[in-house]
Formats: structure tokens, sequence, C-alpha cells
């Protein structure tokens, strides 16, 4: 090649990888991203002494992960049985967490320190779950398991919340006066399990722990009991308990009425002379399958019906009705039961004096109430058909939305029509009614060691677990329980 086509390849395979990098030179550049996000709970790299030393006399048990650690709730998440009397000292320091213990251990006895959810990682909060250490005051380590679930009888729902413990005193009082040797906590489900337990006969029940006393001090709050000692042998069946609250919380919510002030308004002071009361209507309108109920914010002391008047559109008087009254220590409630004819529209006329309350209180003026009832074809048809239903339980049909039974009815065969039926998204369960009330009843565990009546809920085969039933359509649904 001669000289000058030497010379012009050069330049030009210079010119080329100028080019090149002047290239290169014009991208964007970017920050390193410093790796994807810890999402990894921590992990533990040693424990002295070691999980499941025999044994064990000492009074200090320390861990080491491998990132830095910190406690979250320690005194709510630690579970450890059997139950000390004086609470260990634990805190977290850089990668260590250490457990000082405070109390007389007991001999030949296996201890189980469970920290449910309380360690994480630093940076992120990653929990590690559920971890355990075990040691052994003796020469083995206790291996028998026991599980079961809890639910709540009125609801068929779980509840984590509650505890479930173990108790080697087969006695009523020792759920009040001693703390137990075991105690497991529910997961989301309600289903528990014992483990590390020695063998023996205990009294086995769940409720709602305050300030992790471990014991039972309430009626308002959720209980469970079951009907026999546990005999705890390598071949115990499971079991499911059925929670309850013995007496309903009657702590009241109702504020006083009574001015604390002599700034208060005319106005607000000829309110407070006022008889407050609600209907159920819904925008003037009435479900033709229910009553009209009068709900009145305090308690009634006088009631004349003979001044309460239902007419028809035309205000004229219709007399073949009735009214049902109901308390409780909260309000009153005044029921009118009609058989309502759809689409059309009725009257209520309250007479200034027809009822006044426990402060005093009346109407301000005759008061009249316009009702509309609902049309048939803002109904549905309703017809389901159970499998597996038992009905000599005494079943009850309950259609629940949030937390309230809006219908309920007696199941006497494996099918229920009906050919109005008031539409939207319903949860459906069955009361097992053993005393055929119509209502779910609370047991009683003191004494009489009464179980509460249970409900079971109805699983349906959607994402939401609903019954949706749709106006002016066939709802026609198979259930198996």
């Amino acid at each position: 090649m001669k000289i000058a086509e030497r010379l012009s390849f050069f330049l030009i395979s210079l010119i080329l990888i100028i080019n090149a990098l002047g290239g290169a030179g014009c991208a964007n550049i970017l920050p390193p991203t410093g790796g994807p996000k810890d999402t990894l709970p921590p992990v533990l790299v040693s424990a002295v002494p070691k999980n499941m030393i025999l044994h064990f006399n000492g009074n200090r048990i320390t861990f080491t992960f491998d990132e830095y650690v910190t406690l979250d709730k320690i005194q709510e998440n630690l579970v450890i049985s059997p139950t000390p009397k004086i609470n260990p000292i634990v805190d977290s320091k850089l990668k260590t967490v250490t457990i000082k213990l405070k109390d007389t251990l007991r001999p030949n006895t296996t201890y189980q320190f469970n920290f449910g959810n309380a360690i994480k990682d630093v940076n992120e909060g990653n929990t590690l779950k559920h971890f355990s250490y075990v040691f052994s005051t003796g020469s083995y380590i206790d291996s028998l398991e026991f599980s079961g679930r809890v639910v709540v009888a009125k609801t068929g729902k779980a509840d984590s919340t509650l505890i479930v413990v173990l108790h080697k005193n087969l006695d009523d009082s020792a759920i009040v006066n001693d703390r137990p040797p075991y105690v497991t906590t529910l997961d989301s489900a309600g289903f528990f399990t014992f483990r590390y337990l020695a063998p023996g006969t205990y009294a086995l029940y769940a409720f709602r722990d305050q300030g992790n006393a471990r014991k039972y001090f309430s009626k308002s709050d959720l209980f469970a009991f079951a009907d026999k000692p546990i005999e705890i042998n390598g071949r115990t069946p499971t079991i499911t308990l059925y929670a309850f609250a013995e007496e309903e919380d009657k702590k009241k919510t109702n504020k006083p009425t009574g001015t604390k002030s002599s700034s208060k308004s005319e106005k607000a002071k000829e309110k407070d002379k006022r008889l407050i009361m609600k209907t159920n209507l819904t925008a003037g309108e009435l479900d033709i399958l229910g009553n009209l109920e009068f709900d009145f914010a305090t308690p009634l002391k006088d009631f004349d019906s003979t001044k309460l008047h239902f007419t028809d559109e035309q205000f004229k008087e219709i007399t073949n009705y009735r009214l049902i009254t109901t308390n409780d220590t909260l309000h009153k409630t005044i029921e009118l039961v009609y058989k309502w004819e759809p689409d059309t529209k009725y009257n209520i006329i309250a007479e200034k004096d027809f009822a006044q309350d426990t402060s005093g209180r009346k109407l301000l003026k005759a008061d009249t109430i316009a009702i509309h009832t609902r049309r048939e074809s803002e109904y549905g048809e309703l017809d389901l058909r159970f499998r597996n239903l038992d009905l000599s339980k005494n079943p009850v049909l309950q259609f629940i939305q949030g937390d309230d039974i809006k219908f309920s009815f007696p199941l006497t065969s494996r099918e229920f029509k009906r050919a109005l039926f008031l539409p939207g998204e319903y949860k459906l369960s069955i009361l097992y009614d053993d005393n055929k009330n119509g209502v779910w009843d609370a047991g009683e565990f003191f004494g009489k060691h009464k179980q509460p009546e249970k409900v079971q809920q109805v699983l349906l085969n959607n994402k939401k677990n609903a019954l949706n039933i749709r106006s002016n359509w066939d709802n026609d649904v198979d259930i198996t329980l």
C-alpha cells in the first residue's frame, strides 16, 4: 500500500474512532441503583447457649444475627412457656438480642421462648416471624404437641387477638387466680399449636389477655373453654373452642343532654326539649318485607298508641296493624307490623303528646311521616338449596351486611325460597338454635359450664364469599355446608 493510501486509511479510522467516542459521550450517565431492595428477614448466626440445650442453669441468653436488629412490642409478642412469675428483660443492641432471666427456673422442665413478630431488621423492618428458642433444665426435651382452633361462637369467625392456655390446676378458679404454665397464640384463621409439652391432664381455655396478666378478668371479654380436661399423651385429638362474651359491655355511649354552659343558644335549648325519634325509612321508602320502626334516643316513659295514627294516602285510618315495643338499656324501639302493599303510599300522624321520654321530652308539635313502599320490580327472587344441612340442630339462616344481621329465617327444609327478597350483597351464616328462640345465646362458664350456641359461616364460591342478590332477577344458588 502506498504512503498516501496508508495516510488516508489512518485518517478515516481516526475519524471513526473519534465519532464513536463522541457518541458514547452523549449517552445518559445514570447513578448506581444500589441493588434490589432487601426483603429478607434477619438470619440467626449463633445462640449462646445453643438452641435445644439440656441441663440449662444460666440466667442469660444471647442471639447474634447477620444484620442490625430491633425489637417491636416485645412484651406483647414474646410468649414464654411455662409462664414465668417474673418476666425476663429482653433488649437488642446492634446485631444481638439478649434475654436476662429474672425468675427461678423449674427443675426438669422444658422452656420455649416464642418471639412472635418481635424481631425485625433495622433498615427495612423485615420481620423474623415466630423465632423460637428452647432449652431444658433436665436431661430431655419434652416433645408432645397439641393443636386446635378457636372461633367466635356468635359469628363463626376467628379472632387472632385471643390467647390459648393450658392449666395444670383443673379448678375453675385457676383462670382468675393463677398464671398458666402453657400459653400460645392464634393465627389469622384461629388455629393454635402447643409444642414441647409435658404429658399430663390439663384444662384448656382461650380468652383476651389484658396487660399480659394471662388471667381472665371480665365476662364482657371473649372467653372459651373445653368441656372436659385434655389428656396430653401424643394421641390427643384436635379440638375446636367456641368463644363468647358472657355479658354484653353495658358501658353507656350516649352523652348527657344537660347544658354545661349558659352560652348555649336558645335554638339548641329548644332542641333539647324535643323528643328525638328516627325511623328505618330510606329517603321515605319502606321495605315491604319488614316492619316500620320508630327508634328513640332515650327510653320512653309514656306512650299512648291512640295518639299514633296510621292512614292510607287519602288519610283514611287503617286499623288492622299491630304495635310491638322492645326495650334495652340505651333506647326504646316501637315497630308497626302490617302487610304492606308494594308501590303504595301511607302516612303516620303522631300527635304532639303521643310519647314522652324519661327526660320529659315530647314532640314540639304534631308530626306527619309520609311512607312510600318499594315496587315489586325492586326485589329479587331467591332460591337457596343446602346440602349437608342438619335440620335436627334447629338451623336459622342469617343474612349479614357488615356486622349486622339484616334478616334471619328458621329453616325447616333444605330449600329456602322467597318470591320477593331485598337486593344487596350479603354474607350468609347458619345459627344452630338450641333453645329455638330465634336468636344467638351466650354460654355460661362458672357453675353451669354451658357452651354458647354456635354459628357456622356459609362459604360461597366467589372471591368476596358473598351472595349478591339482584333486583328483578331469579337468584338461584346451590350451597354445600
